[in-house]
C-alpha cells in the first residue's frame, strides 16, 4: 500500500505516466521512500492506481535512467542513493574528495606492474616507445562501496619509489608528492559514456548494462611534465560531474 495516495487525474492533459513519475519523485525528495528501500512493484502500482503496467513501467524506466531508482534482477526496484557531485573546475584526488564529503575512502589494488610503453602511452607521458611504465589498477571505494575503477600509468623513472610502498588504501597523489617529490598541479581530462564488461561489472557490483562515466586524464607537474595517464570508470548511477560556466 502507498503511504500517500497518488492523485492520478485521468482527464488531465498531463500524461498519466508523468503524474506517477512526479509522485515518486516527491516520495523520494520528502524522505518517505529512502535510499536503498524497495518501492512497490509494477503490479502493485498498476492495481492500486488502476492504470496499465505499461504506463507504470514507462515512469519507472525514466526514473531509473535519471538515476533516482535502480533495479536488481529478481528483486525489484529500489530508491538510489544520491549521486556524488564532483566539481570539474579543480584538480582533486579521490581520497581527498571522499574525505571532504565525510566518507571513508578506500583503494583495493588489483594490479601493480612494470610494463613497456606502447605508442599511445609514450605519447601521453612524453616517453619513448618501450620505456618502462608503472601500471596501477585499483578499485576505488567510498564507505566500502565500489565507486570506480582506475588504471594509472606513470613513468617508471619518476614514479618507481611507489613500488616499495603499501598501495592499499593510500592516496596515489600523496605518495607521488611525498616519495617521488612530484607535485601534481593541473590536468587535461575528457569524459564520455561507456558500459561495463562482465568483469568490471562484477568488480563494481553493478549489472552489465549500467552506464559508466569513462574519464581519461593526463596530469602534469609544476614544470609541465606529464606524470600520470589514467583511465577511470565511474559508476553512472553514483556519480555526476558539474562545472560552473560564465557568459
Amino acid at each position: 500500500m502507498l503511504q500517500n495516495k497518488v492523485r492520478i487525474d485521468k482527464k488531465s492533459p498531463i500524461p498519466i505516466y508523468y503524474q506517477l513519475k512526479n509522485f515518486i519523485k516527491k516520495q523520494i525528495e520528502n524522505g518517505i521512500w529512502k535510499p536503498g528501500e524497495l518501492i512497490p512493484s509494477e503490479r502493485e502500482l498498476s492495481e492500486e492506481l488502476e492504470i496499465s503496467r505499461m504506463t507504470v513501467r514507462q515512469a519507472l524506466i525514466e526514473l531509473v535512467n535519471e538515476g533516482l531508482l535502480f533495479r536488481k534482477r529478481g528483486m525489484g526496484t529500489f530508491v538510489a542513493k544520491p549521486k556524488l557531485d564532483q566539481n570539474l573546475t579543480k584538480l582533486t584526488n579521490f581520497t581527498s574528495d571522499m574525505l571532504s564529503r565525510g566518507m571513508k575512502p578506500g583503494a583495493k589494488v588489483l594490479v601493480v606492474n612494470t610494463i613497456q610503453a606502447t605508442k599511445k602511452l609514450a605519447e601521453k607521458l612524453n616517453l619513448l616507445e618501450g620505456d618502462n611504465v608503472v601500471e596501477l589498477f585499483r578499485l576505488r571505494l567510498a564507505d566500502e562501496e565500489p565507486m570506480a575503477l582506475e588504471r594509472s600509468f606513470l613513468p617508471y623513472a619518476k614514479a618507481f619509489p611507489i613500488l616499495e610502498e603499501e598501495l592499499e588504501n593510500r592516496s596515489l597523489y600523496e605518495l607521488l608528492r611525498s616519495k617521488c617529490n612530484l607535485n601534481l598541479v593541473r590536468a587535461k581530462q575528457t569524459i564520455e559514456i561507456s558500459y561495463c564488461d562482465p568483469r568490471n561489472a562484477a568488480l563494481l557490483e553493478v549489472t552489465a548494462d549500467t552506464p559508466l562515466l569513462l574519464i581519461e586524464r593526463v596530469t602534469f607537474t609544476e614544470d609541465g611534465e606529464p606524470v600520470e595517464y589514467v583511465r577511470s570508470y565511474y559508476r553512472g548511477d553514483r556519480y555526476k560531474f558539474s562545472i560552473e560556466l560564465s557568459v
